[in-house]
């Protein structure tokens, strides 16, 4: 462990947050080095940057995995000034750059009750939407060392991206995989998330390590466990529609556990009805 992160493969380091178990994952290459994501606040982000330089004085790039606050609202911290380039898909460069206040205003009625400390933060830390837009995908070379950013389709959002780094066999996943609790529909494309599942399984092998968004770092039978789960989830929600069951009935008999798969059985009515 260094400063606390940890190498799960050649020079490449995961360190996560301990309040809401955020991975942030350091790639380093012979000329610069790769951040993934920056937190949730001015105040983690000083504590994050403060950690990579124990790590390596190499030039930082960095990627935002989706706009989620807990995944980007450290940008501005960590991209410095002039700020280094940050990297995301063009939907969540659009959504940070065009609603940054709908943003924090979401990001802060979600954490006030449990988490005051931060919601405060929240207020006070400037956002600063990423600078490169990724379509469908974007190779970055570090110097020696070459990584794939890739939008493998909607899922946990319109706008996930998830990085490869083939030389380490290292998939840094966002929150389309994962461990630490269930899936978060809330934003999310629950008939799509299985499709998008499968084509980043494509970039594994036997051996990958997968860095999900939050939690311990998984293996590839684990991420192909929760892809079986989201296509059963996937199926309940198309069966149910057809026959004009309500959402509860899905929940009842889904995956995940009853809240998160209402909220999913209700999400993808709303795909089914064509309304979003």
């Amino acid at each position: 462990m260094t400063a606390g992160f940890v190498e799960v493969a050649d020079r490449v380091y995961v360190r996560r947050e301990p309040m809401l178990r955020v991975n942030v994952t350091l790639v380093v290459g012979d000329d610069e080095a790769l951040l993934v994501d920056t937190l949730s606040s001015a105040a983690q982000a000083s504590d994050l940057a403060a950690a990579v330089r124990a790590v390596t004085d190499r030039p930082l790039t960095l990627v935002n995995t989706h706009h989620h606050y807990d995944h980007c609202f450290g940008n501005a911290v960590l991209a410095g000034e002039p700020p280094r380039p940050v990297y995301a898909h063009e939907l969540a460069v659009a959504a940070l750059r065009d609603e940054p206040e709908r943003l924090r205003r979401e990001a802060y009625e979600e954490v006030r009750t449990e988490h005051p400390t931060l919601a405060a933060q929240l207020a006070d830390t400037p956002l600063l939407a990423p600078t490169h837009a990724v379509q469908t995908e974007t190779t970055l070379d570090l110097g020696g060392r070459r990584v794939l950013l890739r939008h493998p389709g909607r899922g946990h959002t319109e706008a996930d991206l998830v990085v490869h780094v083939p030389d380490a066999d290292v998939l840094v996943a966002g929150d389309l995989v994962e461990q630490s609790g269930p899936p978060a529909f809330e934003d999310s494309y629950p008939l799509k998330w299985p499709d998008a599942v499968a084509d980043l399984l494509r970039l594994t092998t036997a051996h990958t390590t997968v860095v999900p968004g939050h939690g311990d770092p998984v293996d590839v039978d684990f991420v192909r466990a929760q892809h079986a789960e989201l296509a059963r989830l996937a199926w309940l929600i198309r069966a149910a529609h057809t026959g004009s069951a309500p959402a509860e009935r899905v929940a009842a008999e889904a995956p995940f556990g009853a809240r998160a798969a209402l909220i999913a059985a209700r999400r993808g009515y709303l795909e089914l009805d064509g309304e979003s």
